[in-house]
């Protein structure tokens, strides 16, 4: 009976609290930072590893570069596999070569040496066997965009450029058997169930079929559109075609040249076509589009996956393999995960993506995979999905099913990868700027390296250990090494070397030196090629000494209103880099005095109100001190403080110093000093013979701005008898004192 191992479960339990060395600090405050994501992933470097759309890294397949160098060619525009033939099209020589097993062979190329070459004519001077073909002196504005196998198996290359025809290869020669007179490139070519073939033209949008023998070439479609970039057939015999400037999708039935719009992107361009059973996908992008940094970034990751099938468990619990996982710790505060929204059917216009469509049979389009980058290419392998991009000449299979997404490779030098086919098990890649053909095969790549970004603890801190969640199988093992620093910059030569590889079992201390920057390194590695290790989370403990807090202000404000008489709110904001919890003593001296007095102690909120009419007037100065006692122990524990600007306790009113009273008749003139300890004067009022009606008097310099100010108040037509001048005097932060004098008016 065939069975499947299933891994063995080893669990690793994480170090909270790590034991350091008295000299480095007396207490400690722990944090484990943990890399879960695609997102925490794809900041960090990789080769020959793969970064899932789930948050995975694991061996990417081999690659394996095919040919070295072809001089003059910029671009490889498409891939055709034929038996054991390779063939590429190419630009801007319009050069078609095929790779076998013995080398690489010019066929075609719209450039010799010495001048033109004729289609029809091999260049006797060219070698059969080359892994380097030689430099033209000069450049054709010709461009192979399409290639295809007819229904015999030979290759159809389409030539655009300087002149646009349709040629197959007979007998190692390039024979022209169609040449559209409106047209000047042909973008795609597509060849149904019968031999019919189908040619995608532009700059007129035209859609042109041919019988088998490339004969009968007839137009069967044109399009409002200016070029049709992407053709394929499908089950009910119809062609669908993608246009370019307005992103359509046609279907176009063959027999009566009829034709409907199936599907109207937002993007631009339809650049390639292919059908999954009887769903339509559609690679749609928008060139002009600026690409970003972040991957996997334009759709938000739906919570949950579709579910998976089950390998079969070995009767015998054989597992042959390790599990590696994580403990369980709570989140930190800030870390919880940003709710995640369901994207609706149909997005919203986008600005930057680029996205890969799903038709189905009755019409209705979701999007299965969006990625801020341009689609070049696309082709399908078993049940998944090629996508070539630009500009970081990036390939994704795409698992439209269990809507899995992953990198599965990268090249760092080129900047597009412009074609793509599979053939088996292998995968063949076009690439440009600079021109470059890979094959990636079935086994997986020996090695591989996943090196993270930098992990910032916010102060020097000792690393303590690093933990994977991973399946291990047999065969394979997981290794890492890691490094320290205090410069945000990797390539700062102050970061300490590579700390010795160590196979990653369970938790792995690591033995990087103290500092604020951690980086790690993860080395994967298959024996056999066969099997890799998934690694789906990293977490890394770090532990940093206890700081003192720090008071960043304090101030002290008088509230208003009369049940808030005398009384300061004092306000402070505090920080702390462990983030420990932190209680506040709040102390007062008068000015010019050294000791404080406490008002009050263990303080909890972030302010606190004072009343000041506890103390005599005068100015005083206030001191906040945190504490983080609450999260440490009596040895360990650390305060900081911050004193006030001064403060102006005053909570005594004006006071007259020196007054005179003249009288003339009926008339009354009263002159006076109004002085204030601390507060400028504020208003002075008066009323005769107790009368409701306060009237104000303005200083003799007509200003209120000192601490002591002369005042004029005159009474006229007074009545004879005695009568009362009743004064309020109130400083500027309100404190009011009455006075009041008698006056006779002598009746005449």
């Amino acid at each position: 009976m065939k069975t499947k191992n299933k891994k063995l479960t080893v669990s690793c339990f994480l170090l909270l609290l790590i034991c350091l060395p008295a000299a480095f600090c007396k207490g400690v405050t722990s944090k484990v930072t943990r890399h879960s994501s695609s997102q925490d992933f794809l900041k960090g470097q990789t080769q020959d590893v793969i970064i899932g759309s789930r948050g995975t890294i694991q061996l990417s397949r081999s690659a394996e570069r095919l040919i070295k160098q072809i001089d003059d060619v910029w671009s490889i525009n498409f891939v055709v596999v034929i038996g054991d033939s390779v063939y590429i099209g190419t630009s801007p020589n319009g050069g078609v070569y095929s790779y076998s097993p013995t080398g690489l062979k010019k066929i075609y190329s719209a450039m010799l040496t010495a001048g033109l070459q004729d289609a029809n004519k091999p260049d006797a001077n060219e070698p059969n066997d080359v892994n380097v073909v030689k430099q033209d002196k000069r450049l054709a504005n010709e461009h192979i965009f399409a290639m295809a196998a007819d229904v015999s198996g030979r290759l159809l290359i389409g030539i655009s450029g300087q002149r646009c025809v349709l040629c197959r290869l007979e007998g190692g020669q390039m024979k022209t058997i169609f040449e559209p007179n409106d047209a000047n490139y042909i973008f795609a070519i597509a060849v149904d169930k019968t031999g019919d073939i189908y040619l995608g033209t532009g700059p007129q949008g035209k859609i042109y079929r041919l019988d088998s023998m490339g004969k009968k070439g007839e137009l069967i479609y044109k399009s409002p559109d200016k070029n049709i970039l992407s053709l394929t057939q499908g089950h009910d015999g119809m062609i669908y075609a993608g246009s370019d400037t307005r992103g359509l999708i046609y279907q176009i039935n063959p027999k009566t040249k009829n034709a409907k719009v199936l599907y109207d992107s937002e993007q631009q361009e339809i650049t390639a076509l292919l059908f999954l059973a009887e769903d339509l996908y559609a690679a749609a992008t928008t060139a002009r589009m600026v690409q970003q940094e972040t991957k996997f970034a334009a759709k938000p990751i739906q919570a949950g996956r579709p579910e998976e099938k089950q390998e079969e468990e070995s009767p015998d619990g054989d597992t042959g393999g390790t599990k590696l996982q994580i403990a369980n710790t709570k989140e930190s505060a800030g870390e919880s995960p940003a709710e995640q929204k369901t994207p609706p059917v149909r997005p919203p216009k986008p600005t930057q993506a680029s996205y890969v469509y799903k038709v189905t049979k009755d019409g209705f389009v979701t999007d299965v995979f969006n990625e801020n980058a341009v689609f070049f290419c696309m082709t399908a392998q078993g049940d998944n999905i090629l996508v070539g991009t630009g500009n970081d000449a990036q390939l994704f299979n795409v698992e439209p099913n269990s809507e899995q997404k992953a990198v599965i490779y990268e090249d760092k030098q080129s900047s597009q990868i412009s074609a793509v086919a599979a053939a088996g098990d292998d995968i063949y890649i076009g690439l440009a700027n600079p021109a470059k053909l890979l094959k990636l095969g079935k086994a997986l790549a020996k090695e591989g390296t996943y090196t993270s970004d930098l992990i910032d603890a916010g102060q020097p801190a000792k690393w303590g250990k690093l933990q994977i969640e991973a399946d291990v199988p047999k065969e394979c093992d997981v290794l890492v090494s890691s490094r320290s620093g205090n410069v945000k910059d990797i390539n700062d030569p102050s970061f300490s070397a590579w700390t010795k590889l160590v196979e990653v079992t369970g938790p792995v201390q690591l033995d990087c030196p103290a500092g604020r920057f951690c980086q790690y390194e993860l080395i994967l590695r298959s024996r056999d090629g066969k099997a890799s290790p998934v690694v789906r989370e990293v977490a890394v403990a770090s532990t940093v000494p206890n700081l003192e807090p720090r008071v960043e202000s304090v101030t002290a404000s008088r509230l208003e209103g009369p049940a808030k008489a005398g009384v300061f709110k004092i306000s402070y904001d505090a920080k702390d880099d462990n983030s420990d919890k932190l209680i506040y003593k709040i102390d007062f001296r008068k000015a010019g005095r050294t000791n404080w007095i406490e008002i009050k102690n263990e303080v909890e909120s972030g302010n606190y109100e004072w009343d000041s009419k506890t103390v005599e007037d005068g100015r005083y100065e206030i001191r906040v001190t945190a504490s983080d006692e609450k999260s440490n122990t009596p040895e360990t524990k650390m305060t900081g403080s911050r004193v006030s600007d001064m403060v102006i306790v005053d909570n005594t009113g004006p006071v007259i110093e020196g007054h005179k009273i003249d009288k003339e008749g009926k008339k009354v003139t009263l002159k006076m000093t109004v002085r204030d300890e601390l507060s400028a004067i504020g208003k002075v009022e008066y009323t005769i013979d107790s009368d409701a009606n306060w009237l104000g008097a303005m200083p003799d310099d007509l200003v209120y701005d000192t601490t002591s100010e002369n005042f004029s108040i005159v009474a006229e037509k007074l009545t004879a008898g005695q009568h009362v001048i009743a004064l309020r005097l109130a400083d500027d932060v309100g404190n009011t004192t009455y006075k009041s004098f008698d006056v006779i008016i002598e009746e005449k």
